[in-house]
C-alpha cells in the first residue's frame, strides 16, 4: 500500500541525451541545421538573422522591421499573406530579440511546397507600406503610453538603461522614436539584415531529404547578399546606482536590482546559475521563502541570469506593498549576505541540484526543445560539451564553491537598484 504521507526519495538524473543537428548548406552558403524527429509530420523552420548596423539615431529600425515584416510584399497584401498561411493550416511569426531577429514557420511537410514560396516573398520582398507603418506607429505609441503607467514595465526599462546605456540592450525608447520612423529607413535595414550571408536556418521535426530540396530551391538562390555589420557592444561594471521614480499614489512598488555579470561563454556561468537558483531561481528559493512565505511582502520574487551575445547580467525582481518596500530591500540584501557568508546546507544543496537537473531534462519535452537548446550554444560559439560540463558541475558542486562564486559575483557595491513607486 502506497503511503501518501511520505514523500518519495530523491533520485538524481543520471544522464541527459540531446538530439544533435545535422549540418547542411544551401547553394548560396546559408547554413541549415536539422534536428530530426520522424514521429509527427510537422516541421518548424526558423530563419534567424543577426541584428546589424546599430545606430542610436535609429533605435527602432530592427524592432519595426521585424514587427512589420509580413505586412505586405510586392505581390501580396498582409491580409493575403495571413489567408494563404491559414489555408494550409500553417503558423507563421516574426520575433525580435536583442541579438537576433527570426522568422518562424510551423507547417505539415505535405504543405511545404505551398507555404515556402510565401515565406520567401516575406523574407526577400517585403515592402513596408506607408499606411501600415502609420498604423504601427499609432498603436505602438498608445501601447507605450499605457506601459509607462505600469511600475514593473518602467522598472525594467530603467534597469536596462542603467546597465547598458544607449545600446540595443538598454536604449530608453520614447514616443518621439516612433515618430522618427521612416519607411525608407525600414527598407534599407531590411535589405541589409534579411540577407543570405546574415542568415542561419534551424529546422526541427520531420524534415526529409525531399524537404531540404524544396528549401534549397526557394532560398538557395535569387536572394541578394548584403554588407551588413553585426552589432557588437562592450560594457564594464559601473559604480553603485540608485534609480528612484516616486509615484505617491502607488499601492505597490516595483523593485529591480542587479548588475552586469558573465554570459554563457564564461566558464563560471553554470556555477553562477546554481548560485542564482539557491537565491531566487525557483519557487523554493531563499528569496521566496523569506519575502513571500515568511514576511508576506509580495506574491512573488525571483532572480535570474540573462546571457546575451556581448554581455550577461543578473537581476532580482519583485513588486511589493509600497509600505514595506524599504523592509523588502533590507531582506533582499540580507539573503545575499547570508549566501556570501554561510555555507549552503546539504539538504538544500541536494534539493537545488535535483531541481536543476530535473528542469533540464523536463525542458527537452519535444524536438523543438532540442532545437532551442542547440540555438543557445550555437549563437554563443559553443558546442555540446557545454551541456556535459553543466551537468557535471551541477552534480558535483560543493557548498564551498557556491560561497566563493557568491562572493565573486554578488558584489552589491556595484548593483543597480531601481525602485518605481514609494520607497
Amino acid at each position: 500500500m502506497l503511503n501518501r504521507q511520505q514523500a518519495p526519495d530523491f533520485k538524481q538524473v543520471s544522464t541527459i541525451n540531446f538530439i544533435h543537428p545535422e549540418k547542411q548548406q544551401l547553394d548560396n552558403g546559408v547554413p541549415v541545421f536539422t534536428v530530426y524527429s520522424g514521429e509527427q509530420d510537422l516541421v518548424r523552420i526558423e530563419f534567424i538573422f543577426n541584428n546589424v548596423n546599430w545606430s542610436i539615431d535609429k533605435p527602432l529600425q530592427a524592432i519595426a522591421v521585424s514587427a512589420m515584416l509580413n505586412n505586405g510584399t510586392k505581390k501580396l497584401t498582409s491580409k493575403e499573406i495571413a489567408e494563404k498561411i491559414d489555408f494550409y493550416g500553417a503558423f507563421f511569426q516574426t520575433e525580435y530579440f536583442q541579438d537576433q531577429s527570426s522568422v518562424t514557420l510551423y507547417t505539415l511537410n505535405k504543405h511545404l511546397a505551398s507555404v515556402l514560396p510565401i515565406v520567401k516573398q516575406v523574407i526577400s520582398e517585403s515592402q513596408f507600406p506607408q499606411h501600415e507603418l502609420d498604423i504601427y506607429i499609432q498603436n505602438q505609441k498608445q501601447k507605450l503610453q499605457v506601459n509607462l503607467k505600469k511600475n514593473d514595465v518602467l522598472s525594467r526599462k530603467e534597469f536596462a538603461h542603467a546597465l547598458f546605456g544607449d545600446t540595443a540592450y538598454g536604449v530608453d525608447i520614447q514616443a518621439r522614436d516612433y515618430d522618427a520612423l521612416k519607411r525608407d529607413d525600414l527598407v534599407d535595414y531590411f535589405k541589409e539584415a534579411y540577407a543570405p550571408n546574415n542568415c542561419t536556418i534551424i529546422v526541427s521535426g520531420k524534415f526529409e531529404p525531399e524537404s531540404f530540396k524544396l528549401l534549397n530551391a526557394e532560398f538557395g538562390s535569387n536572394w541578394a547578399p548584403s554588407t551588413a555589420v553585426k552589432n557588437s557592444f562592450s560594457f564594464t561594471s559601473s559604480e553603485k546606482q540608485f534609480v528612484y521614480r516616486e509615484r505617491p499614489e502607488a499601492l505597490q512598488s516595483a523593485i529591480r536590482m542587479g548588475k552586469i555579470a558573465i554570459n554563457r561563454k564564461h566558464e563560471d556561468f553554470p556555477g553562477l546559475q546554481i548560485v542564482n537558483t539557491v537565491l531566487g531561481g525557483y519557487f523554493g528559493s531563499r528569496l521566496m521563502n523569506n519575502i513571500r512565505e515568511d514576511k508576506g511582502y509580495t506574491y512573488g520574487i525571483g532572480s535570474g541570469i540573462s546571457s546575451l551575445s556581448d554581455a550577461g547580467y543578473l537581476f532580482i525582481a519583485t513588486e511589493v506593498g509600497a509600505d514595506v518596500c524599504a523592509a523588502a530591500l533590507t531582506e533582499i540584501y540580507k539573503e545575499i549576505d547570508l549566501l556570501k557568508n554561510e555555507l549552503v546546507g546539504e539538504e538544500e544543496l541536494n534539493l537545488v541540484k535535483n531541481y536543476m537537473l530535473g528542469s533540464m531534462l523536463g525542458s527537452l519535452e519535444n524536438v523543438f526543445s532540442h532545437a532551442d537548446k542547440f540555438k543557445n550554444i550555437y549563437f554563443a560559439g559553443l558546442d555540446y560539451d557545454y551541456y556535459s560540463r553543466y551537468i557535471q558541475i551541477v552534480k558535483n558542486i560543493t557548498a564551498e564553491e557556491i560561497k566563493a562564486l557568491a562572493n565573486k559575483y554578488l558584489t552589491t557595491e556595484d548593483f543597480v537598484e531601481v525602485v518605481i513607486g514609494k520607497k
